[in-house]
């Protein structure tokens, strides 16, 4: 079983930065691909950003690529989302994605779910 805890969301200004972590607990990180997903208000859920397992490559939607990093580090089991320049239509909570198949987080799934993290951006 594998449990994502999603932290560092918060409120702030258009033109900040966030960096959110996902913390993951279970066995065999590195061997998931992950990834972001968010939900605005009234929206559905959209994919955000992706990192495979193999750390080779790193894949965004296009409404935050060049503004937003992903990475993440399997000797802590975590999994990171820097948001620079962030403006008010990133507003959502974001969640955590997870999956040994690297399709699933690339289209916007997952096979766990955490509780998300909220990011307000003022205007």
């Amino acid at each position: 079983q594998v449990q994502l805890v999603e932290s560092g969301g918060g409120l702030v200004q258009a033109g900040g930065s966030l960096r959110p972590p996902c913390a993951v607990s279970g066995r065999s990180f590195s061997r998931y691909s992950m990834g972001w997903l968010r939900q605005a208000p009234g929206k559905e859920r959209e994919f955000v950003a992706a990192i495979p397992s193999s750390d080779v490559a790193t894949y965004y939607a296009g409404s935050v690529k060049g503004r937003f990093t992903i990475s993440r580090d399997n000797a802590k089991n975590t999994v990171y989302l820097q948001m620079n320049s962030l403006n008010p239509d990133d507003t959502a909570v974001y969640y955590c994605a997870a999956s040994l198949q690297w399709r699933v987080v690339t289209t916007g799934g997952s096979d766990y779910w955490g509780q998300g993290t909220q990011v307000i951006v003022s205007s």
